[in-house]
């Protein structure tokens, strides 16, 4: 895919790895709508992304835990920028502890926002991607997708069910010229689920290595399809 010109939108675009995303899509040429829970975080980071970008760049309030909302998010994309050509399913949250006192309310916010709210988008993005003849759907995911850990059944349960998920919906588009991928990262250094970010963790992941697997992707042949890419530190402390 020729990235210059396409339209492309990034939920949890407004820090760490979904800010990266878009702005590499931004300096690729692309028109980016970026999407977060909150008002002044998108309002601060389309005024900082905005002289590179050129008037390519716009927001909205976004909780991808409610369907109406994201009905309205895509519905503004539309008379933005005419139309979609890339989703890129980043928002997502990490609530971690022991499942007996994991409250019932929080284990279902991590999965109708890291697993629903991907359906949701998802749902809304086809018909559009249909519409311009093809398009790209990336979905983040974490290598907590098939390793499961103590103290994050809700965050594996969330992950392993998205990417059963993104490769059933890769098989049932690729033929309208859609392709899906998703990636899942290791360690990144960012502040997701409450974590710092920290000198001390230069050995993690960053969200830019995350944001060129994406860019990668898309410059991909129409021809070939990387459907699961697996990203880790290469240099991890020793245990």
């Amino acid at each position: 895919m020729i990235i210059e010109g396409r339209v492309a939108l990034i939920t949890g675009g407004t820090r760490g790895i979904g800010r990266a995303i878009a702005e590499s899509l931004i300096k690729a040429g692309a028109s980016v709508y970026i999407s977060a829970r909150n008002a002044e975080e998108i309002k601060a980071t389309v005024k900082a992304m905005d002289a590179p970008a050129a008037g390519r760049i716009a927001g909205g309030v976004c909780d991808v835990q409610e369907y109406e909302q994201v009905q309205s998010l895509f519905a503004d994309v539309v008379a933005k920028f005419d139309g979609l050509d890339i989703l890129v399913n980043n928002a997502g949250i990490g609530l971690f502890g022991p499942v007996e006192s994991t409250s019932p309310k929080n284990f279902a916010a991590v999965l109708h926002t890291n697993l629903f709210g991907v359906f949701y988008c998802c749902h809304e993005a086809i018909p559009l991607l249909r519409k311009r003849g093809g398009g790209y759907i990336i979905n983040i995911s974490s290598l907590a997708g098939t390793n499961p850990h103590p103290n994050m059944a809700a965050y594996n349960a969330s992950k392993f069910a998205l990417n059963g998920f993104s490769e059933a919906l890769m098989q049932e588009i690729r033929h309208d010229g859609i392709k899906v991928s998703y990636i899942m990262p290791g360690s990144v250094n960012t502040s997701f689920g409450g974590d710092t970010v920290s000198e001390d963790k230069a050995w993690q992941l960053t969200p830019a290595d995350v944001a060129q697997v994406v860019i990668d992707l898309l410059e991909h042949d129409r021809r070939s399809l990387v459907s699961r890419v697996e990203m880790r530190p290469s240099r991890p402390p020793k245990k």
